[in-house]
């Protein structure tokens, strides 16, 4: 285990900012509540941040309407001049791009290396994405019957409302703001209580980009309180959500029940990962190592049910098993680390309450299985053999560093096995055959289906669920979908 993060490392953190920015303005929240924000390595407190409730989401409702008034500076402001705050935006991140993965790091747990060559690249390139976009929003005309002139424009929602997790802070703001800006919205967008210090950060930084008074509104607090409110409130126009498919069933019941607005969810997922016995027995190892363990076992589309063809399982079962004792954990801030700490207390303690469902169901647990340290919240790199389909670490969403590996024999009832899940979020499959390769892109149930690789990304390339993975796309031109409305206009000649 690398070492320990200091108190010096933890306390010199460059936090600026801790308060709700409504309005283009910092301020307390209305109750004078704060929280804790929790250093995950160490379980001591960073800061203590502003606590949204319904009333500061009421006023940060109040200036996104404002801001998207028919007069305001936004809405009289070209499509070009939208691209050109979003390049500046994507341009200070740029420029404060080690400040943003220490904070990254501090808040979330995962390695600052990590969060500075992986995470921060795509927020960046995201933004710059939807910039280009801003101007090429068009509509079509439409030869209809008659001596008349249609044409189709595409406007925004109006008001939006997002909620994102922890798990990606940073990655997750840029996916939600920029298509919602891109297209002429406004927002308020809450962030996870457990993670809020990044973003409040980039809160700074769209100020300082130039953006109009309230276009953009953030709030830190909890889902109950703050994330209800906006699924709730009766002016926000569509709601936004990425998280647990358990909420997502809450924020569409809230939305029917109130004004009917539009909604999109990225939702959870039991991504199935296939390994036939002729893949590249190297690469198909260290993908599924990474399909895995990547961000602390922390993501929605991890490959975490492995399907392993019956040829191959005992070697290749063995060999995962050496990959991950030789995983690295601790110091997040260390560069030789690949896995620092769960987020928090309750996502230590969730992960270590699969491990002992998946022992007295029978699964064979190979190595890991226990916390590391004394203090922060790590938990060894586990892996379990011969699990079967019914047990619990194969059916629900761990969301920790567990790899649970199931074998198949033949292509038979693979494809069924792999969707025998209320989930559909992604999948991947190891094979030099690309029939076998396309059968199961075809085949299995997912909006993304990656072959010989693992978790690739691009702000062009839509990512999103099937069934209770959510509804909806994020990123590329579907991206935008999801924050314009279509109007027709007919005129008579």
């Amino acid at each position: 285990m690398a070492t320990a993060v200091t108190e010096a490392q933890a306390t010199s953190a460059p936090i600026k900012q801790t308060k709700i920015l409504i309005g283009n303005r910092w301020v307390d929240s209305v109750s004078g509540k704060t929280f804790d924000t929790i250093n995950p390595a160490t379980g001591e407190v960073l800061a203590k941040v502003a606590e949204a409730e319904a009333a500061d989401v009421d006023l940060a409702v109040k200036a996104a309407r404002k801001a998207f008034h028919a007069k305001a500076p936004w809405r009289r402001m070209s499509a070009s001049e939208r691209g050109k705050l979003l390049n500046r935006l994507a341009d200070l991140i740029e420029q404060n791009a080690d400040e943003l993965a220490t904070l990254e790091s501090l808040d979330n747990g995962k390695p600052r290396h990590v969060a500075r060559a992986a995470d921060l690249p795509l927020v960046i390139a995201c933004y710059r994405y939807y910039a280009g976009w801003a101007d090429k929003i068009q509509g079509k005309t439409i030869p209809v019957s008659g001596e008349y002139f249609c044409y189709t424009r595409h406007e925004a929602v109006g008001v939006v409302g997002q909620i994102i997790p922890w798990n990606f802070p940073l990655l997750m703001q840029a996916w939600k703001l920029a298509p919602a800006l891109a297209c002429g919205n406004t927002v308020v967008l809450k962030v996870a209580e457990q993670t809020p210090l990044s973003a409040l950060r980039v809160g700074e930084l769209i100020l300082e980009a130039g953006f109009p008074e309230g276009v953009v509104n953030i709030l830190p607090g909890y889902g109950p309180t703050a994330g209800a409110a906006i699924a709730n409130h009766m002016d926000v126009d569509k709601v936004a959500f990425t998280g647990s498919t358990e909420v997502g069933h809450l924020i569409m019941k809230a939305a029917a029940e109130t004004n009917l607005k539009r909604v999109t969810l990225e939702l959870g997922g039991k991504s199935p990962n296939i390994v036939f016995a002729d893949a590249d027995m190297d690469q198909a190892i260290e993908g599924s190592h990474f399909a895995l363990f990547f961000n602390q076992g922390q993501c929605c589309c991890a490959g975490s049910r492995l399907f392993v063809e019956e040829k191959i399982y005992d070697e290749f079962v063995e060999r995962s098993t050496e990959r991950a004792k030789r995983r690295t954990v601790g110091n997040p801030l260390d560069t030789k680390t690949e896995q620092g700490p769960q987020v928090d207390n309750d996502q230590f303690k969730k992960v270590l309450g699969y491990v002992e469902s998946g022992k007295k169901e029978g699964a064979k647990l190979m190595c890991g299985g226990e916390r590391v340290g004394e203090r922060g919240y790590f938990v060894a790199p586990t892996v379990f053999a011969d699990v079967k389909d019914e047990m619990q670490i194969a059916q629900e969403e761990i969301f920790g560093p567990v790899m649970s590996i199931l074998k198949f024999k033949d292509m038979d009832d693979l494809v069924e096995r792999a969707n025998k899940t209320i989930y559909g979020l992604a999948a991947a499959v190891w094979t030099r055959d690309i029939t076998k390769a396309l059968n199961i892109a075809n085949n299995v149930r997912a909006g993304t289906v990656w072959v010989n690789c693992f978790d690739v990304f691009d702000a062009g390339a839509p990512f999103g669920g099937f069934k209770q993975s959510g509804i909806g796309r994020e990123l590329g031109e579907y991206g935008l979908q999801q924050y314009s409305e279509i109007k027709t206009v007919t005129v008579k000649l």
